[in-house]
């Protein structure tokens, strides 16, 4: 059974920096590129970050502006997202999904596998 497993959120202030994780089971996240998408209350899911299978490619929404990193340790079938300087408009479910190619990354109908999602709540 495929499962992607997001952790790593939780509840902090204005200014706190977050790493959640997407961790893979069933499935060897080598062969996949992985995105990091986010739903606030209220609001359609979006595109937050992306990157290919051997880490090599990134790509970011605008909305990050330097704030969110995306890595990956494929040795441990783990995908992680840095966000620092959160703000109240970073509240959302954050949810990673693995896509077997690169090209199609911020396209949400081509993902393969989705996690679970992790709620992430800042407040100031």
């Amino acid at each position: 059974q495929v499962q992607l497993v997001e952790s790593g959120g939780g509840l902090v202030q204005a200014g706190d920096s977050l790493r959640l994780s997407c961790t893979a089971s069933g499935l060897t996240l080598s062969t996949y590129s992985i995105a990091w998408f986010r739903q606030a209350p209220g609001q359609d899911r979006q595109f937050v970050a992306g990157i290919d299978d051997a880490g090599s490619l990134t790509k970011y929404a605008r909305f990050t502006k330097g704030r969110f990193a995306i890595s990956r340790d494929n040795a441990k079938n783990t995908v992680f997202l840095q966000i620092n300087s959160l703000t109240p408009e970073d509240t959302a479910v954050y949810y990673c999904a693995a896509d077997p190619t690169w090209r199609n990354i911020v396209i949400q109908s081509r993902k393969e596998y989705w996690g679970q999602g992790t709620q992430v709540t800042v407040s100031s």
